[in-house]
């Protein structure tokens, strides 16, 4: 009798244990990599953004970094991005690093272009903004107005 409720206790855990594993699948929205395609972009700096921040299009996830790595030529960094293969980019559009909310993560934004060319798998997207350091913005604010005072 003590085996068989052991049985049953164990079979009803797996059976949750799977149903959270499931329900977890389906609420992170996980894109195999077979439907997407990359892109690459170069930057001067990505500050904020790591492996596995969000690329968005009118505030719609449709893919996340990849990969940064450093340029060794001119020490720009390189971001790699999968994006849904059912999103085609002209290939005029542009990439910018913006912040969520003010003191909110950072992701990637698409700005569409309006060239009819696509950007095929594996191509590059040339038009980039950095990440604005709030920081150093600060700073130049307050010692630009400490400046002026002393004059």
């Amino acid at each position: 009798m003590n085996n068989k409720l052991e049985t049953i206790i164990g079979f009803i855990v797996l059976t949750v244990a799977l149903g959270f594993l499931i329900f977890t699948y389906k609420v992170a929205d996980v894109k195999t990599l077979d439907k997407t395609y990359k892109v690459t972009a170069h930057f001067e700096q990505t500050e904020g953004i790591i492996v596995g921040s969000d690329v968005r299009l009118s505030g719609i996830k449709i893919g996340s970094v990849l990969e940064l790595k450093l340029d060794p030529d001119n020490y720009n960094a390189i971001l790699t991005a999968a994006i849904d293969s059912d999103v085609k980019l002209p290939t005029d559009s542009s990439m910018k690093i913006v912040t969520s909310g003010l003191l909110g993560g950072k992701y990637i934004a698409i700005d569409i272009g309006a060239n009819e060319e696509i950007i095929q798998p594996g191509g590059e997207i040339k038009y980039t903004q950095s990440s604005v350091n709030l920081e150093s913005l600060i700073s130049k604010f307050m010692f630009n107005s400490e400046q002026k005072n002393n004059k």
